[in-house]
């Protein structure tokens, strides 16, 4: 038992959203520099970004594989890709181009009319029918003059849902004021990807390495380790405010460390740090 705990080990991988708004070529490079198993990439306006045949030439140069497309879901890709299900549907498209096994999706905005009242439905749908694992993200309550509008469809919150597959974000769960470690636990076998950072309950979506925030970010990684948790983490850590490429990769390094040292058996850990 102990072998086959001691051999499990969890990919991270770094989403491009770490590096924007460099380019995903960009991304490929840091994260072969730095020691990542593979990328996310965050479809953007970025040409390269939505293009198979660029991002198989990324894969081949930099020997590095895409394992989750995160669909251009969010506001500022509300240009990209047309309509709300076309932006789902070609992301799944895309995925089983490049050989991705996660199609990371955000809940449809309330304002998103029969999009977002048939989300759930659609989403079950294209799983049943392509095989593609599309995981609902968790976002976070929009607070305006202290009170919550309700900007979501269903809900910001995917663990009480229906949803088969989600991701979990730690910085929108700091901002939602909700505890990781538990929601992890509760979400069971239907979490399916991770995206590895950090926040504070400020109502900013900071993005922060591991550590600086307020969410219990080792005690998850290390239950997911000791569940032999079999899905897919990507490092989604803010880099805007470094001074340079250089630091922009001390902090995915530190994010990396950070992964590794918390999902890995005890036993590989270096023993100078226990």
């Amino acid at each position: 038992m102990e072998d086959q705990k001691s051999s499990h080990r969890v990919p991270v991988t770094l989403s491009s959203a770490s590096v924007y708004p460099l380019s995903v070529h960009d991304a490929f490079a840091m994260a072969k520099d730095v020691g990542y198993d593979g990328i996310e990439v965050l479809i953007t306006g970025n040409a390269a970004s939505q293009s198979a045949d660029a991002l198989k030439k990324l894969m081949d140069k930099y020997q590095l594989p895409i394992m989750a497309i995160h669909a251009p879901t969010l506001l500022l890709t509300q240009q990209v890709w047309g309509s709300a299900w076309a932006k789902v549907e070609r992301s799944v498209i895309l995925a089983q181009a490049v050989g991705a096994s996660v199609v990371v999706a955000h809940p449809p905005f309330r304002w998103q009319g029969t999009y977002a009242e048939g989300f759930a439905d659609g989403v079950q749908r294209l799983v049943d029918t392509t095989g593609m694992k599309i995981a609902v993200e968790n976002m976070y309550p929009w607070r305006a003059r202290g009170r919550e509008a309700k900007m979501y469809l269903p809900h910001w919150n995917p663990v009480p849902q229906n949803y088969q597959h989600v991701t979990w974000d730690f910085s929108h769960a700091a901002i939602a004021n909700t505890d990781s470690r538990q929601a992890v636990e509760d979400l069971g076998e239907r979490l399916t990807h991770v995206h590895l950072c950090d926040g504070l309950d400020n109502g900013k979506d900071e993005h922060l390495v591991p550590g600086l925030g307020t969410q219990r970010v080792a005690e998850t990684l290390q239950y997911l380790r000791d569940v032999q948790w079999s899905g897919t983490m990507a490092v989604e850590v803010s880099t805007r405010k470094a001074k340079n490429a250089g630091q922009k990769e001390e902090w995915l390094g530190k994010t990396l460390e950070f992964a590794r040292e918390h999902l890995s058996a005890s036993s590989e850990r270096d023993p100078m740090k226990q």
